[in-house]
């Protein structure tokens, strides 16, 4: 027979497992998603009220990909971010003590939405051209210092973490189907380059710093705008939608990412 005193302390303790979650339970892994518009889910059309212009969405691959593997998710990527915004503003969540990271940035740095823009005007009123190498020259020459400087300083906040870098799917399938722009099959085969191009350079930069690199180039074949299905809005209302995925390709990022995750 146990001593009454023995009973009683495992009572206690039993009592306690039972109503102390943190003993009960362990907790969930955290997951912290950085990043611009593409990261945090512009194009999906649903946004989480108290992210204001950031504009992050439950429908954004962080959320999902969180949900799936049970993360709890810090989610701070934000629309119009670029390597600087993510450096000064996204970076405080990250500890020793976070299991994932995702980073999503670079397209703002390259200018990607007034070159869309500027490419989507008729031929006599825009300059495609100027605007694509100015964006390439600035991919090839200025974004590999901040991503290189941006991934070591990830590194040293979050010690421990898988780290996992996400590029850009190539905008056009050969076909502009929008009354209201005038991409010349030229033009979208240098757009489609460029983000080849932006995609390699962070690709570079992500295995230099040891991360994982997601492409989602071969995934969004057959589905940028225009495609069937098409999971990158086309021209939209409002005009920030335009040339982000929408909800069938925030899934189709989804599914890339979770294979890093899992």
């Amino acid at each position: 027979m146990k001593p009454i005193a023995g009973v009683i302390s495992a009572a206690v303790l039993g009592t306690a497992l039972l109503t102390s979650p943190s003993l009960a339970h362990a907790a969930a892994p955290v997951y912290v998603a950085l990043g611009d518009s593409y990261a945090s889910g512009v194009g999906t059309r649903t946004y989480i009220a108290d992210s204001g212009s950031c504009q992050r969405s439950t429908r954004a691959y962080p959320y999902v990909d969180a949900a799936r593997v049970g993360a709890a998710l810090t989610f701070v990527a934000c629309s119009g971010a670029r390597v600087s915004d993510v450096t000064a503003k996204q970076l405080g969540p990250l500890n020793s003590g976070v299991k994932w990271v995702t980073l999503q940035v670079g397209g703002n740095d390259a200018g990607f939405s007034s070159v869309i823009t500027e490419c989507a005007k008729p031929s006599w009123l825009g300059n495609c051209t100027t605007a694509v190498n100015n964006a390439q020259a600035t991919i090839n020459n200025t974004l590999p210092g901040r991503l290189n400087t941006l991934y070591a300083t990830v590194r040293s906040r979050a010690s421990t973490a898988k780290v996992i870098i996400v590029g850009y799917p190539r905008l056009f399938n050969g076909i502009d189907c929008n009354a209201a722009t005038f991409f010349s099959p030229d033009e979208m085969t240098r757009l489609n380059a460029t983000a080849d191009l932006l995609n390699s350079r962070i690709a570079t930069a992500a295995n230099a710093a040891g991360f994982s690199f997601v492409n989602p180039t071969s995934a969004f074949i057959g589905h940028a705008v225009c495609g069937s299905p098409e999971w990158i809005n086309g021209l939209s209302n409002p005009v920030s939608e335009s040339y982000h995925p929408n909800t069938t390709g925030q899934s189709g990022y989804a599914n890339l990412v979770d294979d890093h995750l899992t």
